[in-house]
């Protein structure tokens, strides 16, 4: 019986070192995990990982590995769709330069509803530093629905962007004009861009576009389900192939690429990975994780300066979303992250009643442990 035992314990270990390693962290025996994972299509549990090795001559090559990935079943985006728009809003830059718009990234502008100048820099700075709607919602007059989507198609990135956030006019077709000025004082316009007439998108042909059981809407619960058809739509897949763009653009196609500006690139880098306290903001409200979900959301010390996180949340309507790029350069470890879980046990929407906290930021966090412990005890 003793040989039996024996054989069996080794059949075990062999079969347990055959999964993958995302397989690894979604069977952890940690309680958070095994909760999600006793019901992973009811949490709409999304994950997509990549291992990241470098050769003799630092160029890295990729593994993948996915979990339910479903680019046909929806889940809300949320803050996320301020990435690529963040990006864009560079690339818009770039080509208004080449025509000769003697306007960067740095120059005042204002909209015709805004009272106050901005920069494109300060607003994605805000973009990653605490997830501001008003600076996506900037940008997003700036670029119009039609620019957006015409910019992610031709790039080959699966989506489609058709409203502002938390806005009273969120899905008006017409963007607002813009001024830009060396200076707020100064009479002299650089640069006027006109409002835009987009097209309006039809809606969303996904599966899942109806939702729950009922939502409320001034102060009303409708016994209905939610139908996020006419919702912004960009999938985790989407989200970690502009990760790869962005952070290793020399493994696409210049046409897949951002044209992009050498020191823009070199700025929006920085960018993601900024912490809201080095971006002015108070760290006690703002801790260091308050956008940075993966191995840290569940806790609220200082991040170690040695983690380096380049990524983007979005949570909204029970729905967390993280993708990032992560390194340790203590350890030399990178990887690449994206999951999404939806946490709304009453199945009721707009009530602000959503497991955020209990459930959705501590699981994300664990994911994000669990791979990386083990790329850190990786043989490479």
């Amino acid at each position: 019986m003793r040989y039996i035992f024996i054989i069996t314990l080794l059949l075990a270990t062999i079969a347990c070192s055959k999964k993958s390693p995302l397989q690894n962290a979604l069977s952890s025996d940690k309680k958070i995990i095994k909760k999600v994972m006793s019901d992973p299509e009811g949490f709409e549990v999304q994950v997509l990982f990549t291992q990241i090795d470098r050769d003799k001559n630092n160029l890295p090559s990729f593994t993948n590995y996915e979990y339910l990935v479903n680019d046909s079943i929806y889940f809300y985006p949320a803050s996320t769709v301020k990435f690529p728009i963040a990006i864009l809003a560079l690339e818009k830059l770039k080509e208004l330069k080449d025509r000769g718009t003697p306007i960067d990234k740095e120059t005042f502008f204002i909209t015709q509803n805004d009272t106050l100048y901005s920069t494109i820099a300060k607003e994605i700075t805000k973009i990653f530093a605490v997830s501001d709607n008003g600076a996506y919602n900037r940008l997003f007059e700036f670029l119009g629905q039609d620019y957006i989507n015409k910019k992610l198609k031709s790039k080959k990135i699966t989506g489609s962007i058709s409203h502002r956030l938390s806005a009273f006019h969120s899905h008006n077709p017409q963007t607002q004009s813009l001024i830009f000025k060396s200076e707020p004082q100064d009479s002299t316009v650089l640069y006027r861009q006109e409002g835009i007439k987009n097209k309006i998108l039809p809606k969303l042909n996904l599966k899942k576009v109806l939702k729950g059981d009922g939502y409320i809407y001034r102060d009303t619960l409708l016994q209905k389900p939610k139908d996020f058809s006419e919702k912004n739509y960009l999938p985790i897949t989407s989200l970690h192939e502009m990760m790869k763009r962005l952070h290793f653009p020399e493994n696409f196609e210049f046409s897949e690429r951002f044209n992009l500006q050498d020191k823009d690139h070199q700025f929006i880098i920085k960018t993601m990975n900024i912490l809201p306290y080095e971006a002015g903001y108070d760290q006690e409200k703002y801790y260091d994780s308050y956008g940075k979900f993966f191995m840290f959301g569940d806790q609220k010390e200082k991040i170690p300066s040695h983690f380096k996180i380049y990524n983007k949340v979005g949570y909204a309507y029970g729905y967390l979303t993280d993708c990032a790029y992560i390194k340790d350069i203590q350890n030399d470890i990178e990887f690449i992250l994206t999951a999404t879980i939806h946490v709304n046990q009453n199945r009721i929407y707009n009530d602000n009643n959503y497991e955020y906290d209990e459930i959705g930021i501590p699981f994300l966090a664990e994911l994000g442990r669990q791979l990386y412990e083990q790329e850190k005890h990786r043989k490479k």
